[in-house]
């Protein structure tokens, strides 16, 4: 609440009302995803808002059950709850809760960093890749149809074999909502335009019996808040979920730090992937103390609160309040909802994250010297972007983001084994030296070649390295190569035993191998991991290299 201003707060019980508006009649669907009593879903909520308001670090980040999570629930539970013998449903708190407390001990830990490995690109395609797939799985209620199940790809034709039995007025309920959302938030974007359309819609469904027409709504919600207490299972049932939780966990995280860093970026504060984990946590400790299932920061109500006009996380307390309100008075008033409405809401919200520019702008990052260097690689970021979204698109959110950490780290270990390796020359007039492939007026050295190597020197590229050196070397009245190594960062003891047998073979050749310009690292390993004399005496500018070469000092 620091720096809190005064003309937040309406807009904040704003958001909270819209995101409540949404997250009722989600919360009851993702628990029948997750194969518990539609309820389950709902007393999952309230804590769980509750406690990310007071621990995590967004804004702007609403948590709650989620389709992703809540199939992962369902499988994982599934399998336990068959190898045990225990209730489905304490089974289903007790992973929310193991998930929360795995959450919270990585948090404390600082395992954060570890989020580091997940790469902007990566995030960038997942996001993408799961807002596509989140909006296949809402248009078979938009049509009023049975639609399919499975990933994107199997959704879509499904969806087109079914159109034939589209039901009228649902289509007409869902595209008049999705129509009056998306037109208010273009000319009237202060104006809640899901909480507009979902009250519409409760009044339409209503006062004309949409549902007498084949229109499908929410249907009966159970009244009354749920018992406080550790799930009734025993700690040999923890047992059984622990290794399912990591997965659940991964994923959680990754779409609600995702999620986070969007709005976060949009505007301009930062994200500590530490706390986010230790506010997941504890909303997780919470969702399973209240008899809840699974939940994570949520990607589409996170872009509804953000769109109606959210500033802080107040809007999640006021979405929990209401939630609360609507155990205990109001869940009659969601049994009217047409499913075709919420359908709406959630496409509208997620829409806005489906960015293609965002993957065509890194598709951009290439030059012909890159592609010359890498191949394919030459734009890693853009292939693992790409990899990202057709992976959670094809095989899911969880198998999805492993490819595409996977993908993203091959390249980068592929990028690393092809250090750029640079030809200098002499620069006329003031004797700096500079790429010769870059600035046409530098000249070459005759007898004297100086190759610049970009890049940490180890294992992996050590062969590579010593190729373009002998290349080098090679050429007709060469004496000495040059190596500058100011933009080394690091060497490790195979390649100084490398350049070692290379300087041997070089002088058999009667071509010298100096270095120059070493940072400390690299100066520290020659010395220390016993280089030959040639190699430990580093030049301190390449001038200095050049001039012993041509003097044969």
């Amino acid at each position: 609440m620091r720096g809190y201003r005064w003309r937040w707060p309406a807009r904040d019980a704003l958001a909270g009302m819209t995101v409540w508006a949404v997250l009722v009649p989600e919360a009851l669907a993702y628990a029948t995803i997750a194969g518990v009593s539609p309820v389950v879903g709902l007393y999952a909520a309230p804590a769980a808002l509750i406690l990310y308001a007071a621990f995590g670090g967004s804004r702007h980040l609403i948590v709650g059950p989620m389709a992703a999570t809540a199939a992962l629930s369902a499988a994982i539970v599934g399998d336990a709850a068959a190898g045990s013998g225990a209730n489905f449903t304490a089974m289903t708190a007790a992973l929310a809760l193991t998930v929360g407390i795995a959450a919270l001990l990585a948090g404390l830990l600082r395992l954060g960093f570890l989020a580091n490995f997940i790469s902007e690109p990566v995030l960038k395609g997942f996001i993408i890749g799961l807002a596509l797939t989140i909006i296949a799985g809402q248009l078979p209620k938009l049509f009023g149809v049975e639609g399919g199940s499975g990933d994107f790809f199997e959704r879509i034709p499904a969806l087109i074999e079914d159109l034939g039995g589209t039901n009228g007025p649902t289509l007409l309920v869902g595209l008049t909502a999705l129509t009056l959302i998306i037109v208010l938030r273009r000319v009237a974007p202060i104006v809640p335009g899901s909480l507009i359309a979902v009250v519409a819609g409760i009044v339409a469904s209503t006062t004309l019996d949409l549902e007498r027409h084949g229109v499908e709504v929410v249907g009966g919600i159970e009244a009354g808040l749920p018992s406080l207490g550790f799930p009734d299972i025993g700690l040999g049932d923890l047992g059984l979920l622990a290794a399912g939780s990591m997965g659940v966990l991964l994923v959680a995280f990754a779409e609600g730090l995702g999620a986070a860093k969007t709005y976060a970026a949009r505007d301009h504060y930062g994200i500590d992937a530490n706390r986010e984990l230790i506010g997941l946590g504890a909303a997780g400790v919470g969702a399973g103390l209240s008899g809840g299932m699974v939940v994570n920061g949520s990607l589409s109500k996170t872009a509804v609160n953000r769109s109606a006009g959210a500033r802080t996380q107040l809007s999640g307390i006021v979405a929990a309040v209401l939630t609360v309100i609507t155990l205990l008075f109001l869940t009659g008033l969601f049994e009217k909802l047409p499913e075709a409405v919420l359908a709406a809401v959630v496409i509208a919200a997620v829409v806005e994250l489906v960015d293609p520019r965002s993957i065509l702008s890194l598709y951009r990052v290439f030059t012909r010297r890159l592609g010359r260097a890498y191949g394919v690689a030459a734009r890693p970021d853009f292939i693992a972007a790409v990899t990202a979204l057709l992976g959670v698109m094809v095989f899911g959110t969880l198998p999805g983001l492993f490819i595409g950490i996977g993908a993203s780290l091959l390249l980068l270990l592929y990028r690393s084994s092809r250090p750029q390796i640079s030809e200098l020359g002499r620069m006329p007039g003031n004797g700096h030296f500079a790429a010769l492939d870059r600035h046409a007026e530098s000249r070459g050295i005759p007898g004297v070649v100086v190759l610049r190597v970009e890049g940490g020197i180890y294992f992996a590229n050590a062969e590579r390295i010593r190729s373009e050196v002998r290349r080098a070397a090679a050429r007709k009245g060469v004496g000495a190569v040059v190596i500058d190594a100011e933009t080394v960062p690091f060497i490790d003891v195979g390649a100084v035993r490398m350049l070692d047998n290379l300087a041997g073979d070089l002088g058999d050749l009667g071509v010298r191998l100096l270095i120059a310009r070493d940072v400390g690292q690299v100066r520290d390993v020659l010395r220390t991991a016993g280089a030959e004399e040639e190699l430990r005496r580093v030049y301190p500018t390449v001038r200095a290299a050049v001039d012993a070469a041509e003097s044969g000092g």
